[in-house]
This record gives structure tokens, C-alpha cells and sequence, in this order.
């Protein structure tokens, strides 16, 4: 495998087929570790018989590196590659300890609490291994495991729906594949968007300081939207309601019916809403016969592609918006809608409703 003979003042280094398999495979992989590639490096440079001074030039180190691990892997092999143990003050914690940390941190907190934090887990992990530890030590252990028992992510449990996925990929074939000719429409509503203004005035942004907002606001009531997208060509209607139910939802959809050339069918993606399939909506769409629905899945009203109007309303308009009133938060939202048309394009859709990795 390898050989101590000396060549001037160089270590040869003669390898067999399967060592030097296993360094050409460390060298071309893109998950070793750089040292690890370096030192594969330098060994195989060695071994097709390059002096020191021409692997140092080659791989652009130092000449003193090139000796280490040339010198190491022929006393030692591919043992010798590995870093060695380092001097220095043993830990202060056995794993006994660490696992504790581990096993309180992915435990439930004590009542009432609802989170842990770093200095309820150190008294715990005391009284349990009887070795004290600090709340600085219980982070800094927590850190390197990637453990934050402190932050909490929201989840939903999705319904036990048979045909999900399919209802999914159907919407998704929708906006991948439009029918030839036919209208393509995503409708939603967006209810009680608050109209407030803030007490005092804010501050523009300056270098190395963000926009500031007054945190104090009054209310001035709140307005509700129906939208309709249309998935060709992104362009949208908007209408504000003042109910948000049944008989509202079909008037606006007579109006859109009343404006599309009667000889196009329309197909038109909703979300499972209480307006949506109520009685006297399936009524209206029963007597429309060109009409034709896709439902999202139950809790994937995210498949509905107003939604991406919405996020960008409220992004834009709303959520940092400072309003006089009603009247002006009306008038704000209709001319970013008359705004949005004007470059209007449509959304690019990938997605082909399949699973995703998380579900």
C-alpha cells in the first residue's frame, strides 16, 4: 500500500489499486470535506512520483503541508489523513449530561409554561444528573445539535381527504393546460381588511435605518373584496361587498357572465367557502351551464391562484397602509387593482399538484 523509501528527502509513497480507488472517489465527490480532498490531493500527486516543491506549486500550499501529509499517510496510511486528537482541557460534561439537555429540551415543559428556554432547562438537567450546568453551556450544547426548543412552528393537520391529490393535480392541469378558447378564472373573496390610521406620523428610511411606524392606530371599520384573476392573462376584477356570502358571491358572478362572449365556455377555480358551495350558489351554476368548477382540496385554498393577488396587495398596500378612513382604504385598493392591470402578466405556474416532500 505504501512505501517508506526515501527519494531525496521525500517520502515515496507507492499505493495500491483499491487506496488509491478510494482517494480518486474522496477527490471527486461534492460532499468531502475540502481538507479531506487537499490531503487526497497531495497523496496522489505523491504517489505518480511528484517532488514536494512540484505538488506545493500544483496545489498552491505550503511546502511544509505537502511533508505532513505525505510524511503521515505513509507512516500511518489512510488512518494518517485523519485529523489527530487535540490537546486541551477534557469536557467538563459526560455524555450523561448532554442526553439529559437532549431529553428535557424534546420533553413538555413543566405547568404552565408552554416553551422551554436555556434557564428552565439548566436547574432541570441539574436536579436530574446532579452536575450543574449553566444556561449558557445548556445553548451553546443545544447549538451545535440544531435543537431550539424556544421557536415553534405552526402545522395543519390536513383532513383525511381520498381524493386530495387528485382534486390538486385537476386545478393544476387547469392552469398548466388551459382548454383551447375557454376562460380561465381564480375567484376569491378577502374579508375585513382593516382600515386604520397611525396617531402620529411616520419616518422615511435613512442609511442603516428602516421605514418607522407609529405603533398606535385608530380604527375606521374595514372593507371586504371579491376578485376574479384571470389565469391567462393575470389580469383582475375586483368589487367591494359589504356581505360576504351566497347571494353576493352569484352577482358578482353574473356580472363576469354578463361581460364574457356568450360563446366561451368558463372554468373557474374556488376555494371550499360557505359562499361557494351553498344551495343557491350550486343553483346559479346548475343554470349556467358553461360554467364549470374545480374545489381546492380541503386546506389548500394556497392551489388558488388570487391568492397571489391578495399576498401582493396586502404586501403593497395594506399591511404598512395608513388610512383616512374607509372611503380611502376603498380607493387605495381599486387603484392598485386599475394599477395591477396595467402591466398585468400572467402567473408562472410549475407546481403539478403531485405531493411535496413535507406532506
Amino acid at each position: 500500500m505504501r512505501g517508506v523509501q526515501r527519494a531525496g528527502t521525500a517520502v515515496a509513497v507507492v499505493l495500491e489499486a483499491e487506496v488509491r480507488e478510494r482517494l480518486v472517489r474522496t477527490v471527486a465527490s461534492a460532499k468531502s470535506e475540502v481538507r479531506a480532498v487537499l490531503r487526497a490531493k497531495i497523496v496522489l500527486a505523491a504517489a505518480d512520483g511528484l517532488a514536494n516543491g512540484a505538488i506545493t506549486r500544483e496545489l498552491e500550499v505550503s511546502v511544509n503541508t505537502v511533508r505532513t501529509w505525505r510524511g503521515r499517510f505513509a507512516a500511518h496510511g489512510m488512518d494518517g489523513l485523519r485529523d489527530a486528537e487535540r490537546s486541551g482541557r477534557p469536557r467538563s460534561y459526560g455524555p450523561e449530561v448532554r442526553v439529559a439537555i437532549v431529553a428535557t429540551a424534546t420533553s413538555a415543559p413543566p405547568y404552565p409554561e408552554a416553551i422551554w428556554s436555556h434557564r428552565a432547562i439548566a436547574p432541570r438537567v441539574a436536579g436530574t444528573c446532579f452536575a450543574p450546568v449553566s444556561a449558557s453551556q445548556v445553548g451553546r450544547i443545544l447549538a451545535d445539535l440544531d435543537l431550539k426548543p424556544h421557536k415553534v412552528r405552526g402545522w395543519l393537520t390536513r383532513r383525511d381527504t381520498p381524493d386530495f391529490w387528485q382534486r390538486a393535480a385537476d386545478v393544476c392541469a387547469l392552469y398548466l393546460n388551459p382548454p383551447e378558447g375557454a376562460v380561465v378564472l381564480s375567484i376569491d373573496e378577502k374579508t375585513a381588511i382593516a382600515a386604520r390610521s397611525r396617531r402620529r406620523p411616520g419616518r422615511p428610511a435613512r442609511p442603516g435605518e428602516p421605514v418607522r411606524q407609529e405603533f398606535e392606530y385608530r380604527r375606521h371599520g374595514t372593507a371586504s373584496l371579491v376578485a376574479a384573476l384571470d389565469v391567462r392573462t393575470g389580469e383582475v376584477l375586483t368589487e367591494v361587498i359589504a356581505r360576504n356570502d351566497a347571494v353576493t358571491f352569484t352577482a358578482f358572478l353574473e356580472q363576469l357572465d354578463q361581460v364574457i362572449a356568450p360563446g366561451k365556455e368558463i372554468h373557474v377555480v374556488l376555494d371550499n367557502g360557505s359562499s361557494h358551495t351553498a344551495k343557491h350558489t350550486k343553483a346559479w351554476l346548475a343554470a349556467h351551464p358553461r360554467w364549470h368548477v374545480r374545489l381546492t382540496p380541503p386546506h389548500a385554498s394556497w392551489l388558488n391562484q388570487v391568492e397571489l393577488f391578495f399576498s401582493a396587495l396586502t404586501r403593497r398596500v395594506v399591511r404598512h397602509g395608513d388610512f383616512t378612513g374607509r372611503d380611502d382604504l376603498i380607493d387605495k385598493l381599486e387603484t392598485y387593482a386599475i394599477g395591477h392591470n396595467e402591466t398585468a402578466k400572467p402567473y408562472p405556474w410549475t407546481y403539478e399538484g403531485s405531493p411535496l416532500k413535507a406532506a
